[in-house]
């Protein structure tokens, strides 16, 4: 790791048996599902703890019990009743729904926007000081993260070069929060239903290497890798395209395009782990 990636935290996505992994400062996706589900409980103790002093406040008469207990009614009626349930699992065919606008992308910018998801609470935020700040680039977008001491999760500080992908994110909050879910819940599942979709983009003939991307299927597993480490390409399909046949006489070549490109290698350190 060099020293702009010690310095900005940012995570490196690596490449293990068939599953696309994240590096996050030796915390496992697993691990971080633990630690909320442990700061939901205790949120639990919390409540239950500042319910046993409200009552001893109430004192001991009816009258004075009474509107404490009319009180917390309300506040039990309005807690969401979500808070201690786990998200129900998403099916395959769900899931291939969910990631298919992003199944394309690159690997080491979709194991950003994957880690990122599960931070869906600081994306509309990110989002807007990315748009602020697009005319940045490189070591002066650098620059402006450390003036700005942003607190924000490094796969989030990750995608700020990409202010198209976080304004993606930020205006379909239930999707992302959906995708971040299902990252904690369900991660190989969430994989394999990549993989699902990139099977299909190329069976279909639309998912090819090309001067952007190289396409690397080895052992039915599709790597989407960026022809150089450094620079990479956001593509932009409809997912009702590429993922089905195509129409007779359809231009296949022109399905999916590329912005322009973004240069990571010089402030980020690259994201390909080497």
């Amino acid at each position: 790791m060099n020293y702009a990636q010690a310095r900005l935290g940012i995570r490196v996505p690596l490449q293990i048996g068939r599953k696309l992994l994240i590096k996050e400062n030796g915390e496992s996706t697993s691990r971080k599902a633990q630690q909320r589900s442990d700061e939901t409980i205790m949120s639990g103790v919390v409540f239950w703890h500042l319910f046993d002093h409200l009552q001893l406040w109430s004192g001991k008469t009816v009258s004075a019990r009474m509107p404490f207990l009319s009180g917390l009614a309300l506040v039990l009626v309005c807690l969401p009743v979500t808070s201690l349930a786990q998200p129900v699992a998403l099916t395959p065919p769900q899931l291939d729904q969910l990631v298919a606008r992003i199944a394309l992308y690159p690997d080491p910018l979709l194991a950003q926007v994957l880690t990122a998801s599960t931070y869906w609470s600081e994306i509309p935020e990110a989002a807007a000081w990315a748009d602020e700040h697009s005319y940045l680039k490189g070591d002066a977008l650098a620059q402006a993260i450390q003036a700005d001491h942003l607190q924000w999760d490094p796969s989030i500080l990750a995608l700020l070069p990409f202010p198209s992908v976080l304004d993606m994110m930020a205006r379909d909050p239930a999707w992302t929060e959906q995708l971040g879910n299902a990252v904690l819940t369900q991660d190989p599942d969430v994989m394999d239903a990549v993989q699902r979709m990139r099977q299909r983009a190329r069976s279909y003939g639309y998912l090819t290497t090309n001067g952007y991307i190289n396409v690397i299927a080895t052992g039915g597993y599709i790597q989407i890798l960026p022809v150089n480490p450094d620079v990479l390409y956001v593509p932009y399909y409809d997912p009702f395209v590429v993922f089905a046949p195509p129409r007779p006489g359809f231009a296949i070549g022109g399905a999916i395009h590329f912005g322009p490109a973004i240069t990571i290698g010089a402030v980020f350190g690259g994201w390909d782990g080497g």
